[in-house]
């Protein structure tokens, strides 16, 4: 499909949704955009897997890292997509073909921009932190990414979220013994071991933390329960999944620590795991960008409730915030909806932080 980048951005965005890109089935859509970049005379182009990678290259003493997904969860009914009303439907309308479109636009319009900036879009976003398209690009080429400031265009509603919430997810095994389940007295039952692990669970109460003026509220739920092998026999073995939603003043480790002392006693795996990242709004860049958000409606900065790439970004020094169109408690739903007006104004954020 030919992506047309002088269309207008809610236009452009529905032509994106139109694409499906689940994880791992983004070709078509880093097809379409790769072939739309390549156009552009201000811009080298690169890719790695279904991740593309366009920058300036004007010589600017300064480089800034625009970068948003390209892929969506699973589509539930909800496409094609449509508009009406001022409004995108569609998967992906929110997470986040809304911000990609506001990217396509600033990048096509900023050819001669006041900083070098690189535009980044990826695959594998959508999944376990490991199969990253961010990450991957990160690892094999390192000198397309580096900058002094990242912008993720993760929906804020058009606000600018600081840093995010760092994830664990955990498997707690319990074992006991099998048995016929007439005479249970002969064995143990493992699901009534993770009896403890629920109850910590119900009696957590989630800290709200104040990092560089923002309040980062933290999660402890669990998120998958499996055991047993027929509905005649105790299960001598059932697992508990849990995901724990850290504040970006604790690393990995030490959510890590919080969790083997709350579930002492448990066989605990960690299945995935990716960092917090502290606000990152201190800088000349994200101040400038705070005002113009600002200056635009958006209201001051807040916290990230959530994980972002942003992580990636400030793991490596970087600071990196986000801001993006579409309401962040809509992201997934099937009824998954982006106000236009949203779109059109990070495409013009974006025009004002990069135009001389």
């Amino acid at each position: 499909m030919l992506l047309d980048l002088g269309s207008p951005p809610a236009e452009l965005a529905l032509r994106l949704v139109d694409i499906p890109s689940v994880s791992g089935q983004e070709q078509a859509l880093s097809d379409a955009v790769a072939l739309a970049l390549a156009a552009l005379p201000h811009l080298d182009c690169c890719r790695d897997g279904d991740t593309i990678v366009a920058r300036t290259d004007l010589g600017r003493p300064r480089r800034v890292i625009v970068a948003g997904h390209l892929d969506t969860v699973p589509v539930a009914g909800n496409l094609p997509g449509r508009l009406g009303g001022g409004v995108l439907w569609g998967r992906g309308a929110v997470d986040m073909k809304g911000g990609l479109a506001a990217m396509l636009v600033a990048g096509a319009r900023a050819t001669a921009p006041a900083c070098d900036v690189t535009w980044v879009f990826y695959d594998h976003e959508e999944v376990a932190a490991a199969k990253s398209g961010l990450g991957r690009t990160l690892r094999n080429h390192p000198e397309w990414l580096e900058g002094d400031f990242a912008i993720l265009c993760e929906p804020t509603a058009a606000r600018l979220e600081g840093g995010c919430n760092g994830t664990v997810r955990v498997v707690l095994t319990a074992t006991g013994k099998a048995a016929h389940a007439a005479r249970p007295w002969m064995g143990v039952n493992a699901i009534h071991g993770l009896a403890a692990a629920l109850d910590a669970l119900v009696r957590f109460e989630p800290a709200t933390i104040r990092v560089d003026g923002l309040d980062f509220r933290e999660a402890l739920n669990a998120v998958a329960v499996t055991g047993g092998i027929a509905a005649n026999v105790i299960p001598d073995r059932a697992s508990l999944t849990v995901n724990y939603r850290f504040a970006p003043d604790k690393s990995e480790s030490e959510a890590v620590r919080i969790l083997e002392a709350l579930f002492a006693g448990y066989q605990l795996e960690v299945v995935d795991s990716a960092p917090a990242a502290r606000p990152g709004l201190t800088g000349p860049d994200a101040s400038r960008l705070a005002a113009l958000v600002e200056a635009r409606g958006g209201g001051p900065a807040r916290a990230k409730q959530g994980w972002t790439d942003v992580a990636r970004f400030a793991a490596r020094g970087l600071a990196a915030v986000n801001l993006g169109p579409g309401d962040p408690s809509l992201a997934h739903q099937d009824d998954e909806s982006c106000p236009t007006e949203q779109i059109e104004r990070v495409a013009a954020i974006l025009l004002d932080f990069l135009q001389p």
